[in-house]
């Protein structure tokens, strides 16, 4: 209104202006607004008469009128409307003849819907005004606003939430938690209706929130987690700056009271007890302990120790952590004889402790654990653990070499028996008293062969053999002096034919088997048999070695080539031992710088290269013993062979073995069996021969009874295989009982082939007639082959008839 009533006097000014200038016009006072004519519009008038114009107030309509008649709006008016209905007013635009509808004689405009300042806050349209008969436009088309006014229609309401906040446990007075903010829809240009406080409704005396920003803060000191570990706060927004009448809305907010470590371990049990029996090895858990923390989190994280110096000693503590337990376990082996009660004192604290709260107290705990030691019933122990024994190698049989001693651990005090592992002694070199544990030589010793020996001793209770314990021996053979020394190598020296007096053959040094412990000293000298010797002479040297040296000038090989020295070498003993080695010089021609070029032994002293000629010579040699050699045995293959085809005629050397199996009778393609057909010809061959009385084969004989003579194998219904069932039945009672073999079955297939090949069998077994009836001299025409089997059964025969006769 403020708005329109200056607008109202700037155009009564104007007018008056005008009047006065023209003095002849006089116009409505109206107020400014759109759609009027400005300078230049083709509206004005030439001559400078101003056109009329639209005349309205500004339009402005309050939202949400529950009234049931329509909402009077305002009213559109041309200057040139002489109130006699010539005139039609319309309107068209946002709402227009739905919302806001306007009467076309008077210009009145009204609203006849509910309006919402907060969905639309203004609407525009355009008036214009016509001639009601020719429908022409008497004013120019003009644009204008209706303005939805606001009114306290829309509570303040929290968009954000829900809401969650944290604060840390005891955390001072006036700690920010978090902020809240509520939003009105109502225009906050337009009085309070948007002006919006905060408060509390619930939890005031835990918490308090800034009514302007709605910031909420702790109201007291003494938030403790382990008492409640979360609030639920009611804030409520109030706009029209919470004054009465003025609309409000609420939320509810979460506050989480975080933890801090302001709480130390503490155990719920002052003492626990558990028990192990004494066999457990290290690293055995006893049982496990905790203690309790009212913080979450890595608050309550912490670490267990042992305290007193006798559990640390015996016990050991662990943390797991998983589960922030301490884990008892075995330190050192436990002894039911010794000791059977245990009391450890465990400590837990914290591992991480907040430097606000220590002056609560100190964050840590500790309870006592007694352990109580089972006793069980235990193997023997070998005491003293002295793993080491010695003895002479000249011990004789029999010969204790030490004592071991193993007792029962147990209170009972069951005696002990012992043995040896035989696997660690299988040649029985040792034997040990059963009861007193002695161990005494079973064989001969000797230090060279075996200078150790590792052995087992077992040592069980009397009555219960199962309660074994086990010692490694370990037994030292010392050194006796019972092997002389002898030369290192069979030596052999050379001597110049030309050797001047003094001058050195050979260095010799001696071997000895035993290791005295002060070391080996030798002694040398000449054996009495060389007493006499004048041709070499020994030093010894005194480090355990010993010089040959020429005594007379020049040898001479045609006199004597080879000279044999004896030397005797003596240890040290004691006792003292020795024995006599032999040192071979041979006498040598050498050149000028006495480099030795030839003895009488070609098999000593070979020459370092050979001239081409021996070497042409020596593979000579070498081709004609090759040459021999492969004439040997080309003659000895070629003997072999004619050999091989002279025997070819014995049937009894030559059997040859055909894999193949044809075809049968029908087959007549794989072999010639001419050969075997013409058998039944050979009846025919002897009875043409005239050869032997009636009986034997003469003329009168029957082809058919010589075709029958031949050997053949016919099953006769009175043969008996009684021996084979029972063979094979026993055979199958062995397997039955035998229970150490594998359940297999054994089938084994005996076939006949049958008897009605047309070529008879030459087996003389099971024969129609005894072998005097036969007369085999037919086999001689089957060729050379079978002229030895016909030998052979002819002389049968021969050897029959005579005896006979």
């Amino acid at each position: 209104m403020a708005k329109g009533l200056q607008g109202f006097s700037w155009t009564m000014l104007l007018l008056f202006c005008a009047i006065q200038e023209l003095g002849s016009w006089a116009v409505h006072t109206a107020v400014e607004g759109p759609g009027l004519g400005q300078p230049g519009d083709p509206a004005l008038l030439a001559g400078g008469r101003v056109k009329r114009g639209w005349v309205w107030n500004q339009f402005f309509v309050v939202e949400e009128y529950t009234g049931t008649e329509p909402l009077y709006v305002g009213k559109i008016h041309s200057d040139s409307d002489e109130g006699d209905g010539s005139i039609k007013y319309t309107i068209s635009g946002e709402g227009a003849g739905t919302i806001f509808l306007i009467d076309e004689i008077t210009g009145d405009i009204h609203a006849t819907e509910r309006l919402d300042r907060e969905q639309k806050t203004f609407y525009t349209l355009r008036a214009q005004a016509r001639d009601r008969q020719t429908d022409q436009l008497l004013e120019p088309e003009s644009e204008f606003i209706i303005k939805v006014q606001d009114i306290n229609d829309s509570e303040p309401r929290f968009l954000e939430g829900p809401y969650i906040g944290s604060v840390a446990e005891l955390s001072p007075i006036g700690t920010s938690v978090m902020q809240v903010m509520a939003s009105d829809a109502d225009d906050p240009t337009y009085g309070s209706s948007a002006r919006v406080v905060y408060s509390v409704l619930e939890g005031e005396q835990h918490f308090t929130v800034d009514s302007k920003t709605g910031v909420i803060r702790t109201a007291v000191a003494d938030l403790d987690r382990e008492t409640q570990d979360r609030y639920e706060v009611v804030i409520r927004a109030t706009d029209m700056a919470g004054q009465l009448g003025g609309l409000s809305g609420s939320t509810t907010v979460t506050i989480v009271v975080t933890d801090v470590n302001d709480n130390p371990p503490r155990f719920p049990q002052k003492m626990y007890q558990f028990s192990i029996v004494e066999t457990a090895p290290v690293g055995t858990a006893i049982g496990r302990v905790k203690a309790e923390d009212s913080d979450v989190g890595e608050n309550t994280d912490m670490t267990y120790q042992v305290k007193d110096e006798e559990g640390v000693e015996m016990f050991k503590v662990t943390t797991d952590s998983n589960t922030q337990e301490a884990v008892i376990t075995v330190q050192k082996p436990l002894d039911y004889e010794s000791k059977k009660v245990h009391t450890v004192v465990v400590e837990a604290l914290n591992k991480f402790v907040d430097p606000r709260f220590v002056d609560l107290g100190t964050f840590r705990d500790q309870t006592i654990v007694r352990v109580s030691v089972l006793d069980v019933d235990e193997p023997p122990e070998f005491r003293p653990p002295s793993n080491l024994m010695e003895v002479q190698e000249d011990a004789s049989v029999g010969s204790v070499v030490g004592v071991v001693t193993a007792l029962d651990p147990d209170t009972a005090n069951h005696p002990v028996r012992y043995a040896i592992d035989r696997s660690t002694d299988s040649e029985r070199i040792f034997d040990i008293d059963a009861k007193t544990g002695a161990i005494v030589t079973g064989k001969v010793l000797d230090r060279e062969t075996a200078g150790w020996h590792n052995i087992t001793v077992l040592a069980m209770e009397a009555d219960n053999h199962s309660q074994v314990s086990r010692a490694s021996l370990r037994i030292r053979i010392l050194d006796v002096n019972d092997n002389p020394p002898e030369l290192a190598t069979p030596y052999e020296a050379a001597v110049c034919e030309d050797a001047k007096p003094g001058q050195l053959i050979q260095t010799i040094s001696v071997v000895d088997r035993d290791e005295p412990q002060s070391g080996h000293h030798f002694y040398f000298t000449l054996a009495p048999e060389a007493t006499n010797n004048h041709h070499f002479s020994l030093l010894d040297i005194q480090d355990n070695t010993a010089a040959v040296h020429t005594q007379r000038v020049g040898f001479n090989r045609q006199e004597q080539d080879v000279y044999l020295l004896p030397i005797l070498v003596v240890d040290s003993g004691p006792p003292a031992l020795s024995s006599t080695g032999t040192l071979t010089i041979r006498v040598c021609g050498c050149d000028s710088n006495g480099a030795i070029q030839s003895c009488n032994s070609t098999a000593y002293v070979v020459s370092a290269t050979l001239s081409p000629g021996a070497l042409i010579a020596l593979l000579v040699c070498v081709l004609i013993l090759v040459v021999l050699v492969l004439l040997i045995l080309t003659l000895k293959r070629h003997h072999k062979s004619h050999l091989t085809s002279e025997d070819d005629e014995d049937m009894r050397d030559n059997v040859i073995k055909y894999n193949d199996e044809g075809g049968g009778e029908q087959d007549t393609e794989a072999y010639d069996m001419s050969a075997l057909r013409s058998l039944y010809d050979f009846s025919e061959i002897k009875s043409g021969d005239g050869g032997g009385g009636p009986g034997e084969g003469g003329p009168g004989r029957n082809p058919a009874s010589e075709l029958h003579a031949l050997p053949q194998w016919v099953q006769s219904p009175d043969l008996d295989f009684s021996v084979f069932r029972d063979y094979i039945c026993r055979k199958v009672e062995q397997a039955d009982e035998d229970l150490s073999v594998p359940p297999y079955d054994s089938f084994q297939t005996y076939a006949f082939e049958g008897s009605d090949s047309p070529v008879p069998s030459l087996s003389s077994i099971n024969t129609w007639s005894s072998s005097s009836e036969q007369d085999f001299s037919y086999l001689r025409g089957w060729g050379p082959r079978f002229r030895q089997l016909a030998a052979l059964y002819a002389g049968r025969r021969g050897e029959e008839d005579s005896e006979e006769s």
